[in-house]
C-alpha cells in the first residue's frame, strides 16, 4: 500500500531518540541477582539480543534463548531512569531476569544498535481517515478475530455518546451464562492435591493463591459488567470448597483464614456489582448464611446484600455530605476499612471519580484518596492535601509513583522525601522508596535530593554498593557523610546487617571494626568470619588463632563428619596466623597434636593432608 509507505516515512520526523538515563552497569547489578546478571552478561557477550526497538520511552528487545522463538523483553523508562521490565520467559525470582540484563547491557554498550521508532500515536496522527479505515480493514484481513474486539469497542463509543451523564459503557454480557461445574472441579482439584502434597512439605500458602486465582477469574466477568456471570462462577467456587474442605481440615486441620482464602471479600465485591431483586437478594443471603457455617465469616457480603448503594448514610457520603460517621449509621466494624476498599474499586471501574473521592474522604482512605487525585490530573490539589493528611510510607509511595506515572516528576520526588521521613517499621519498603527516590532525583540532575534519599535507602539495609553510592554523590561533603553512615553501622541493630557492616569495614581498613564484627558471629557466619580472618591475619594474627582454633575444634571434638570440610577450612587460617607471628613450630606440634588425637578419624585426616596442613 503506498499511502502506508508514505505515512511510514513520514512519520520517522516526527520522533526524538530518547536515550535511557541513569543506567550503568552497576544499576542492572543491583536489580538482578548475581546469577542473573552473570548469565545476562554472558548471552549479551554471546550476540543473544538479535533486536532492539526504542519508541520513545519505551524500549523492546528480542533475546534468544532456550526456546525455538526469541523471549520478548519490553523496558519502559522516564527522566529518572527504567521504571518497569517485563520480559516472556518463565523467571518469576528475584530481580531481573537474564534477558533485562543483556538487553540492558546492548543499551549501555552498543547503543548505536537501538533501532528509533515512532511510538503508536505518531504513527497514526499523520493518516488521513480513509488511510485509518484502510489500515484496519488491512489488520482485520491478517487477523480476522480483531472485528469482534474493534466491534465491541464501536459499541462501547456509540453507548457513551448516546448517555453521557450515565455510567460509563460495560463490555457486552454473555447471552449464556457460564457453566459452574469446571469451577467448582477446579476448587476441588486445588484442595484435593494440596491434602496429597501436605505430606511432602507443600506450602499450605499454595491453596491460598490458587483459589485467589479462580476468584480473579470469576470478578473478570463483573469487571466487564457481567456480574450474574460472576456469581455463578463464584458460587461454583464456593460449593467445590464447601463439598470438600473436610478433607483439608481432617488431613491439614486448616480453615480458609489459616491458607489466606477470603470468601467475603470475593462475595461482598460480586455482590456489590450486581443488580438484585429483593427475592435475589434474599436467596443469596440464604446461601450466605449456610456456606459460612463450613467457610468462616461472610459478614461483609451479607452487609453487601443489607446495604447495597441505596443505605441513606452511603448515600449521604457519595453525594459529598460527609460526617463524622463516615457511610456508617453508628460505629463502623472492624474490616470497614476493606468494605470501603471493595466499594472503591467498584466506584474506580465505573469511572464514578467524584463519588470515588468522596467515599475514600469520608471513609479515611487516604492513600486511595491521593493517587485518584493524581489519576484526574488534580496534581495541585494532591499535593496540597499530602502536606495535611498524608502519614505514612505506604501512603506516599502510592501518590509518588502515580505522579511519576503522570510525568509530574518534581512534584512525584517531593512527595518521596516527605515519605520517607515517616515512618521506620517496614525497612525494606523504606529501602526500596528511598532507592527509587534517588535514582528518581539523580535522573533529574537533583544531587541534594538523591544523597539524602540514597542515605536513608542505607540506613534502611545497608550495602557496600549504596556506601560507594553515596561518595560519589557525597563529593566534596564526604567526610561528614562517612562518619554518619559508620556511626549508623557501629549502632544500629546487628542482625541482618553482618554483611554489609563486615563489606563497609574492610573497604574503609578498620580492621578492628570488622574484628569486632566476626568476633560475634556464630560460625553459620563462616565465609563472612573467614573473610575477615584473611585479611587481618597479617596483622591480628593472634585474634584468628584465638578465634578460628575453637570452631575447628568443637567440629573434630564433637566428630561431626559432614562439617569436617568446615574445620579444615579453620585450621588453615591457624595455620597461616601461627606462620604470619613466625611461630611456624608452634604450628607443628599443633598440627601433631590433633593427628594424635583424631588419628581414627580418617574422613578428617584425609581432608587435612589433601589441603596439606
Amino acid at each position: 500500500m503506498a499511502w502506508a509507505r508514505d505515512a511510514f516515512r513520514s512519520s520517522k520526523i516526527l520522533f526524538s531518540p530518547m536515550p535511557l538515563p541513569n543506567l550503568t552497569p552497576a544499576t542492572i547489578q543491583y536489580h538482578a541477582t548475581e546469577p542473573s546478571f552473570t548469565r545476562g552478561e554472558s548471552y549479551f557477550r554471546s550476540g543473544a539480543v538479535v533486536s532492539l526497538t526504542q519508541r520513545q520511552q519505551t524500549l523492546q528487545a528480542e533475546v534468544e534463548g532456550n526456546e525455538v522463538t526469541p523471549y520478548r523483553v519490553t523496558i519502559d523508562f522516564d527522566g529518572g531512569g527504567v521504571t518497569h521490565a517485563d520480559c516472556t520467559c518463565a523467571y518469576n525470582f528475584e530481580g531481573w531476569c537474564k534477558h533485562i540484563v543483556a538487553t540492558l547491557l546492548a543499551c549501555i554498550h552498543q547503543p548505536e544498535t537501538i533501532e528509533q521508532r515512532p511510538t503508536l500515536a505518531q504513527l497514526l496522527t499523520p493518516l488521513t481517515l480513509l488511510q485509518t479505515q484502510g489500515l484496519v480493514q488491512h489488520l482485520v484481513e491478517d487477523n480476522p478475530g480483531l472485528v469482534e474486539a474493534i466491534d465491541l469497542y464501536v459499541n462501547q463509543l456509540a453507548h457513551s455518546a448516546a448517555a453521557p451523564a450515565a455510567a460509563p459503557a460495560l463490555a457486552s454480557k454473555r447471552k449464556t451464562s457460564v457453566d459452574p461445574v469446571p469451577f467448582a472441579r477446579q476448587a476441588r482439584e486445588i484442595l484435593r492435591n494440596a491434602v496429597r502434597g501436605w505430606e511432602y512439605g507443600q506450602d499450605e500458602d499454595t491453596i491460598g493463591l490458587e483459589i485467589g486465582e479462580l476468584f480473579t477469574d470469576a470478578l473478570a466477568f463483573a469487571e466487564h459488567g457481567d456480574w450474574p456471570n460472576a456469581l455463578v462462577a463464584l458460587q461454583g467456587i464456593t460449593e467445590g470448597c464447601v463439598n470438600n474442605w473436610d478433607e483439608v481440615d481432617d488431613f491439614c486441620g486448616l480453615t480458609p483464614e489459616d491458607v489466606g482464602v477470603d470468601f467475603d471479600a470475593a462475595w461482598a465485591e460480586a455482590l456489590l456489582s450486581a443488580d438484585l431483586s429483593e427475592d435475589e437478594i434474599s436467596e443469596w443471603q440464604e446461601n450466605l448464611e449456610v456456606w459460612q457455617d463450613r467457610l468462616g465469616s461472610f459478614a461483609m457480603a451479607l452487609e453487601a446484600l443489607r446495604q447495597g448503594w441505596d443505605y441513606p448514610p452511603l448515600v449521604r457520603v457519595l453525594q459529598g455530605d460527609i460526617s463524622e460517621l463516615g457511610a456508617w449509621s453508628g460505629e463502623a466494624p472492624d474490616w470497614a476499612d476493606e468494605f470501603s476498599q471493595i466499594r472503591l474499586k467498584i466506584l474506580a471501574r465505573q469511572e464514578r471519580y467524584e463519588e470515588y473521592l468522596h467515599l475514600a474522604e469520608a471513609e479515611g482512605q487516604t492513600q486511595q484518596y491521593l493517587t485518584m487525585l493524581g489519576q484526574l490530573g488534580r496534581v495541585d490539589q494532591a499535593m496540597t492535601v499530602a502536606q495535611r493528611q498524608m502519614t505514612t510510607l505506604s501512603e506516599a509511595k502510592a501518590l509518588a509513583e502515580t505522579l511519576q506515572s503522570q510525568n509530574q516528576l518534581s512534584q512525584a520526588l517531593d512527595i518521596a522525601l516527605q515519605g520517607l521521613r515517616f515512618e521506620k517499621n517496614n525497612p525494606y519498603m523504606a529501602f526500596d522508596f528511598a532507592t527509587w527516590a534517588s535514582d528518581l532525583a539523580e535522573g533529574m540532575g537533583n544531587t541534594s535530593a538523591a544523597l539524602e534519599a540514597r542515605i536513608l535507602a542505607f540506613k534502611a539495609k545497608p550495602s557496600l554498593q549504596d556506601y560507594q553510592k553515596i561518595e560519589v554523590l557525597a563529593e566534596t561533603g564526604w567526610p561528614a557523610v562517612r562518619e554518619t553512615l559508620l556511626q549508623h553501622l557501629r549502632t544500629a541493630p546487628t542482625w541482618g546487617l553482618e554483611q554489609a557492616r563486615v563489606d563497609v569495614f574492610l573497604q574503609e581498613g578498620l580492621l578492628e571494626d570488622a574484628i569486632a564484627v566476626a568476633s560475634g558471629l556464630s560460625s553459620y557466619y563462616s565465609q563472612i568470619i573467614l573473610r575477615v580472618m584473611d585479611r587481618v591475619v597479617a596483622t591480628h594474627s593472634q585474634w584468628v588463632i584465638d578465634n578460628a582454633r575453637p570452631r575447628a575444634e568443637s567440629i573434630m571434638d564433637e566428630g561431626k563428619a559432614k562439617a569436617y570440610v568446615s574445620a579444615v577450612e579453620w585450621l588453615k587460617r591457624v595455620k597461616a596466623a601461627y606462620h604470619a607471628l613466625g611461630a611456624g613450630a608452634d604450628w607443628s606440634r599443633y598440627y601433631q597434636a590433633l593427628l594424635t588425637q583424631h588419628g581414627r578419624k580418617r574422613k578428617l585426616i584425609g581432608l587435612m593432608q589433601q589441603n596439606r596442613l
